[in-house]
């Protein structure tokens, strides 16, 4: 189990778009895949929970959490074989993590708990809550954004990963994140010199 969870290696950058839902994760991971011409990971969470309530109108489960994982890091690892510079992942471990700790009063598999912390990726872009919410199938905390928002960041502190906030409008977001991605780039050619 523990080896479907890891990250295989690859020269890539790897930055992960990371934070509550309904905050333009997916949005911008596509917009920055497109911009630079490489891939974006998908969230694997999503089409997996999706997938479930169509079959049986049943929420996320605590037993569900490790088959996400797996699902999420096969995602990962796949696309991750295929680039070269960059990869933008649609959330990761880290961030089914943190959904394991507010929905399962803390309680995190201890396998998720230990890989979630041993992947690296070279930027987390933390999404702000200024993003109207809009309601699906999947989405429940409408009136918790704030208090999301806010794990997710300490979450990011507590580990000391490197990450910036984006927010404004969808060209603010995606101008400030095009500003610390170049410049990972060009600290990766400055190294590899």
């Amino acid at each position: 189990m523990e080896e479907n969870l890891r990250q295989q290696s690859s020269n890539c950058i790897r930055v992960v778009l990371f934070g509550p839902e309904c905050t333009g994760k997916t949005t911008l991971s596509r917009q920055l895949a497109a911009y630079y011409n490489t891939q974006c990971v998908p969230e694997y969470m999503r089409e997996y929970l999706q997938k479930k309530w169509d079959e049986t109108k049943e929420v996320c489960v605590y037993d569900d959490m490790l088959q996400i994982a797996k699902g999420q890091m096969k995602l990962e690892n796949q696309v991750a074989q295929k680039v070269d510079t960059l990869l933008f992942c649609d959330t990761n471990l880290l961030e089914l993590k943190v959904y394991s700790e507010v929905y399962y009063d803390g309680v995190v598999p201890e396998i998720l708990n230990k890989i979630s912390l041993e992947n690296v990726y070279d930027l987390y872009l933390l999404t702000y809550i200024d993003i109207p919410w809009v309601p699906d199938d999947l989405r429940d905390k409408p009136h918790e954004r704030e208090e999301m928002f806010l794990r997710f960041k300490e979450c990011l502190e507590k580990h000391n990963l490197p990450y910036i906030v984006v927010k404004g409008d969808k060209i603010s977001r995606f101008k400030k994140a095009l500003t610390h991605i170049s410049q990972l780039i060009e600290h990766k050619s400055e190294y590899n010199r």
